[in-house]
């Protein structure tokens, strides 16, 4: 009988740990003294939630998730550190689940605060509150905070409050709003124990009073974590990437100059011309919208993608390398080709890339 569990597709995502552990390492030490969270939120940035906790867990103080389902799945893994719900809890049955699990939820509106205050919990939690200073998503106005705080101070549910926030330009350290921001926040930090305002752009280029390490404050290291540069001028060369996406050389086949390649004929060669086709497609999570012109990695060369993708396909020229063979490795982002510089050519984020890689691809760990 076949065994199902057996992976014979050699499309794969390969998760550098020990890269991972070096991103960790220089967060902490950026961090200066101060508590490291690393974010490992939508399965760790497409890496693997598991795998990237356990490998992360003698480098941080803490993990960040978005929702209490990411959190259980991690405590199911054996994960044992302390985990924050960045989204905080959707209805009052998950506090429950935060005290038996040590889950620290985010509260960022009225109807979280109420429930929390309204739970029979035996065991008070550490919760973290959020102030809308200025980006406009989530949080409670800096008007509201003071009459917040001493409801939770009151609170029998409460044993400590993170107050925090963030940025919502951190990658542009002359960005106006940051400032402003600070100015938000800063005043309502006087009598605060704890706080949280870095992600990795402030980590990696601190600003303002960021400058200056504060021993209350909460790094959140997300990004940064998996290699990725989070969009500074001229980049973060100590990054090191962390995933590699891979897939073989599946078909070869010569066209004639004119000749139409892919759905819709969006690309005729422009000479006669050798069109590889690799085993990878946007149901794995490469962009549909990349065009035509977009570099792969093979043996040592960029190689450019040609014509549409496709759902479990995508073809290149590969006229400029008459040596590849069937079987053959494609690098489709990794450490010699950024997935920020894909990502570009694409319209899109790194960010996006590396968590729409499927569920389909294989994760294959190393170090």
């Amino acid at each position: 009988m076949a065994d199902h569990a057996l992976t014979y597709r050699p499309t794969r995502a390969e998760i550098d740990l020990t890269a991972l552990r070096h991103n960790a390492q220089l967060a902490r030490q950026l961090a200066a003294g101060q508590a490291l969270l690393a974010v490992i939120k939508a399965n760790a940035y497409g890496h693997g939630s598991a795998a990237v906790a356990a490998a992360l867990e003698p480098y941080v103080d803490a993990l960040a998730v978005a929702f209490i389902d990411e959190a259980l799945q991690l405590r199911q893994a054996g994960c044992r550190l302390p985990i924050v719900l960045l989204e905080g809890c959707f209805s009052g049955a998950e506090l429950p689940l935060c005290e038996a699990y040590n889950l620290q939820p985010v509260l960022h509106n009225q109807h979280q605060l109420e429930q929390l205050l309204a739970s029979p919990l035996q065991t008070p939690l550490k919760v973290w509150l959020k102030v809308d200073s200025g980006m406009h998503r989530l949080g409670f106005s800096s008007v509201e905070i003071a009459a917040v705080s001493q409801r939770l101070a009151a609170a029998k549910q409460v044993a400590e409050v993170t107050l925090m926030t963030h940025f919502a330009n951190a990658e542009q350290a002359e960005h106006p709003l940051n400032n402003r921001q600070l100015a938000e926040f800063e005043p309502l930090t006087r009598s605060a124990n704890h706080l949280s305002l870095a992600n990795s752009a402030a980590l990696l280029q601190p600003f303002g009073s960021l400058q200056q390490p504060d021993q209350r404050r909460w790094c959140r290291a997300g990004i940064m974590l998996y290699g990725i540069d989070p969009g500074l001028p001229g980049g973060t060369a100590a990054l090191k990437p962390v995933m590699r996406l891979v897939a073989p050389v599946i078909g070869l086949r010569q066209v004639k100059q004119g000749d139409a390649v892919g759905y819709g004929s969006r690309w005729c060669a422009p000479r006669d011309s050798v069109i590889a086709t690799v085993a990878i497609g946007y149901a794995d999570g490469y962009p549909r919208h990349a065009p035509s012109g977009t570099p792969v990695w093979v043996a040592e060369q960029r190689l450019p993608l040609v014509g549409t993708v496709s759902m479990d396909m995508i073809t290149i020229d590969a006229t400029a390398y008459p040596q590849l063979k069937l079987g053959d490795e494609v690098e489709l982002w990794g450490a010699r080709l950024p997935v920020n510089e894909v990502a570009q050519w694409a319209g899109t984020i790194g960010y996006e890339l590396v968590t729409r890689v499927g569920a389909r691809v294989p994760r294959s760990y190393q170090g």
